[in-house]
């Protein structure tokens, strides 16, 4: 053999050895941990939990500025998912100006995220507030959630990162979460060379599912943010437009934006949570909006296994506080009817 074909040889052996003992790649969401080892004999299931809109100036931004922790009331329940992901109703910045003509503009100071990290490992930025205080803070935004481990969907830095899904990758399953703001001002759309949020137009949105499933995702879950602010029935639009979503692919449809609860409903066996109102979020004096949900889904390959919703309500600073005893919506695969439950049991 030639000194050549020798140092080749050698080479060949070592890069062999390299990919033997290489650890697999870090997957796109996964914040919490790993899956199970191989011979265990945890069932293949992810539970998710979604939370409403996350304001977390004014109240919120108070209380954290002060060393208070306004998820302190519901810090067990978040860290009990194996994800959690929430709407996250301002930008986070110290840059930028509020936009003109909009009565009500929010921006969180970053020493919020603390609150959040471990907590909630993803949000949503597809609402009408992410863009407040104009582009430069909404890319701010997305800096400093990146730096704290939290990932952002529904928004980017064009539009095609605007609608790429949020993946997550949990004990066998891929999870896609798509985000999508249809309230106005829709002038902080992402485009093909700015930033910005996902617009709902149903045609993308029934793309963006067929390209997730196509992409490998068991399991595909659009996050709203739809519907009119304080009524407490979702509109014939949103109607109409969850069963185009489901007849699409997606697994289970979720909302938030109405300040308020919606109800929920089944269709075609799958659930439909039209709203689940406020979850940190201060101004507000009615009972309807200082009452929020968050829903668990128990999801598997083939989809929704079982899901509860967990009332909670928000004191004047915008902190919210379980309300375990309420029996709000529920249900399991199978149950053709919604039932209702108190509180998240730690079964399906």
């Amino acid at each position: 053999m030639s000194s050549i074909a020798s140092i080749l040889l050698v080479c060949a052996c070592a890069c062999a050895l390299v990919a033997c003992h290489a650890g697999p790649l870090q997957k796109v969401g996964e914040v919490r941990g790993e899956g199970p080892k191989q011979g265990s004999s945890q069932p293949s299931t992810v539970r998710l939990i979604f939370v409403g809109d996350l304001m977390l100036d004014s109240g919120a931004g108070r209380t954290v500025a002060a060393g208070g922790d306004p998820l302190a009331f519901v810090d067990a329940t978040l860290r009990g998912a194996d994800y959690a992901v929430g709407n996250l109703e301002s930008p986070i910045a110290t840059v930028g100006r509020p936009v003109a003509d909009k009565p009500y503009t929010f921006r969180a100071h970053p020493r919020v995220l603390r609150v959040l990290q471990g907590r909630v490992d993803a949000v949503s930025v597809a609402n009408n507030h992410s863009g407040d205080y104009g582009h430069e803070a909404f890319s701010q935004t997305l800096l400093h959630l990146r730096s704290a481990g939290i990932a952002a969907f529904g928004g980017g830095s064009n539009l095609r990162e605007a609608h790429a899904p949020l993946w997550i990758e949990r004990n066998g399953l891929r999870i896609a979460v798509l985000g999508y703001n249809e309230f106005l001002p829709r002038s902080f759309e992402a485009g093909p060379t700015w930033p910005g949020v996902a617009w709902s137009e149903d045609d993308e949105v029934v793309s963006d599912i067929r390209s997730a499933r196509l992409a490998g995702a068991d399991v595909v879950i659009p996050f709203m943010h739809w519907g009119w602010e304080g009524e407490s029935a979702p509109s014939e639009r949103q109607r109409s437009q969850a069963r185009l979503m489901i007849d699409a692919g997606a697994a289970a449809v979720v909302g938030s934006h109405p300040h308020v609860t919606q109800g929920a409903m089944l269709y075609r066996g799958r659930p439909i949570v039209w709203s689940l109102g406020n979850f940190v979020f201060d101004g507000f004096e009615s009972e309807e909006t200082r009452t929020g949900w968050l829903l668990q889904l128990t999801l598997d390959s083939q989809g929704v296994v079982a899901w509860r919703t967990m009332a909670t309500h928000v004191d004047e600073a915008g902190t919210p506080r379980p309300v375990a005893e309420q029996k709000t919506p529920c249900g399991s695969r199978g149950v053709a009817e919604m039932q209702s439950c108190a509180g998240i049991g730690s079964g399906p």
